[in-house]
């Protein structure tokens, strides 16, 4: 897991191994400047020698700046390993989500996502940053004191080795029981962002039905959990610093006690036993080894914290796409013909619950086809599978004549245009959203489309053209207005299959028989596939599919359907009665 999460160092590597040597040259500062106190007191001040005086303080200077240069490039080179780290983290996990099927996706929620990218990447981040310079620093500096506390009197020392267990102990008991609480509260992490984005997704139904006051109450709820689990947590890890300045203060009270009863036995003299300087350094260092230790305890904090945050970062990255090219795959798509055979499908992979079942359909290059079922029919579930957005249970589905799996998929999904009935308009101005379906495409090519897709009347309205902003998600824009640019979109891809997912149910049927109307005269090759709710959108197609709980119960022309399936021409009369097809 963390090896995995480690690739991203990449580019920073170089910084990452600096932070550590920096700091290493730093500790010996630290740890130099102890003895030259030492020798300030013992020689300078109680000898009463001025040179002495002189000579130490100007070397205190230089180790104390030695010390800060070195602690300033440490900082640097940490923050700028650690930022960059960071941001590899988070382009990594982007760029396999962006390879996910839309199986993949489905594992993992919108929030968790997010949550994913921004919460965990910096706590990550932050731990990253603080084991270069602390989970280095602390070793560096307990072994380089102890080593120093030794030299000047091995018996004091062995206070500080009485103190390590004790403390080693302690954090191994707060850090058990911290840990799971952590684990929990990312998780409530993904509740919270799935409902704040949830909420401001469907803030017009929210204020529509005036549920403002429910919405609060469960963002309450979930904000309220999380403030329990981070006090339970913070609890917990109270205890870290109490422990460490008991340890402390109990260290230096017996060094004091014994160091004053060693001085007096030697005649503070340094050459005999222990000097006054001498005390002084010990006492330093006590401070030294236990601050050590200190960060050490604070980075094993941030590291049970940032664990279930790498845990979840490694889910995300380690997540694989179950719809991958063969090693050989096809770059060259015939024809739109469309062929299903014996075709299952779940969602689960489970075979008891299949949303398709027993699909056999042949579709001929350049035929417009209708789709018409009620909800939950599996209509867009079958559209799914032609450009591989799902793979088949069982069963096989070919496009020009070949296995869709054995296409590059870009290639396929270049060949196959899908309009949806909620499309999402992107922000930015309507050129720029419509050359998502062709990067290259120039001015007259969009007119073109958007004249076929009946949009270029109304994007003429606008005061700017085809230069209006569109602000994000489409906001400024009609429900109809929207499907038909997202229409022209999909047109200047020039596939040789156009699926059409209900998507003009927001437009009316004067516009709608248009629309088909220069389909059938300006793309007569491309294979057309259209789902609708209204029998006036599909009845002058070459064939009707009638879905009926995941099968095809029926195929024929309108003539063909409305004299012998019983579904087909209940809808119809009742639209028509009902005047749902003059709408």
């Amino acid at each position: 897991m963390y090896k995995r999460i480690l690739k991203s160092i990449r580019e920073y590597k170089k910084d990452t191994i600096k932070t550590p040597i920096f700091v290493m040259f730093e500790v010996i500062m630290e740890v130099l400047i102890p003895f030259l106190m030492a020798d300030l007191i013992d020689y300078g001040i109680d000898a009463g020698q001025m040179s002495v005086v002189v000579k130490m303080g100007v070397a205190l200077l230089i180790s104390a700046f030695i010390s800060l240069v070195f602690g300033v490039l440490a900082g640097r080179s940490a923050a700028i390993a650690s930022a960059g780290f960071a941001k590899n983290m988070r382009k990594d996990m982007f760029y396999n989500v962006q390879t996910f099927s839309f199986s993949n996706i489905d594992k993992f929620s919108t929030s968790s996502i997010i949550t994913r990218l921004t919460t965990d990447v910096t706590n990550v981040q932050n731990s990253f940053q603080m084991v270069l310079r602390m989970a280095a620093r602390s070793p560096i500096m307990l072994a380089f004191s102890l080593i120093a506390a030794f030299s000047i009197d091995a018996k004091l020392s062995l206070i500080f080795l009485a103190a390590i267990p004790i403390l080693s102990l302690g954090l191994y008991l707060i850090i058990s029981k911290a840990y799971p609480v952590f684990q929990r509260v990312f998780k409530r992490y993904d509740r919270l962002n799935n409902i704040v984005q949830e909420n401001l997704a469907g803030i017009r139904v929210v204020k529509s039905y005036i549920r403002e006051g429910y919405e609060k109450e469960k963002f309450k709820e979930i904000s309220k959990e999380i403030y329990e689990d981070f006090s339970e947590a913070e609890k917990t890890l109270a205890f870290n610093m109490p422990l460490v300045q008991f340890l402390m203060y109990a260290s230096m009270i017996l060094l004091s006690w014994f160091g004053a009863r060693a001085i007096i036995a030697s005649g503070n003299n340094p050459a005999v036993g222990l000097s006054t300087g001498q005390l002084m350094s010990l006492i330093t260092y006590t401070m030294q080894i236990l601050m050590s230790l200190m960060m050490f305890s604070f980075v094993l904090v941030m590291i049970t914290i940032s664990r279930a945050s790498i845990e979840r970062i490694s889910e995300l990255l380690d997540e694989e796409s179950d719809l991958k090219n063969t090693d050989t795959p096809i770059y060259d798509i015939k024809d739109g013909s469309i062929v299903f055979e014996n075709v299952q499908f779940s969602y689960s992979k489970d075979a008891d619950k299949l949303c398709l079942n027993d699909i056999n359909l042949s579709i001929k290059s350049g035929e417009t086809v209708g789709i018409l079922g009620g909800t939950g029919s599996s209509k867009t579930t079958l559209i799914q599978l032609i450009p591989r957005l799902y793979d088949t249970t069982k069963g096989t589905v070919r496009v020009g004549g070949l296995d869709v799996k054995h296409y590059d998929l870009k290639t396929l999904r270049d060949q196959v245009a899908v309009v949806l009935q909620k499309n999402v308009l992107f922000s930015g101005t309507i050129k720029e959203n419509l050359r998502w379906g062709n990067e290259n495409a120039s001015d007259e090519e969009l007119v073109e489309a958007c004249k076929l897709a009946q949009a270029h009347e109304f994007v003429q309205e606008f005061k700017n053209g085809y230069d209006t902003y569109i602000e994000q998600g489409g906001s400024n824009v009609s429900g109809g207005q929207k499907q038909r640019l997202s229409i022209a979109r999909a047109l200047l891809k020039n596939p040789k299959i156009l699926i059409l997912d209900d998507s003009t149910s927001a437009v009316d049927t004067k516009t709608d028989a248009l629309i088909r109307q220069a389909f059938i005269e300006k793309i007569p090759n491309t294979t057309k596939l259209i789902i609708a709710q209204r029998v006036a959108s599909v009845q002058d197609a070459d064939t009707i599919i009638v879905m009926e709980d995941g099968k095809i119960a029926g195929i024929g022309n309108h003539d063909t359907l409305l004299a012998s399936n019983a579904i087909y021409k209940e809808v119809y009369e009742s639209q028509v009665k009902g005047g749902n097809s003059h709408e």
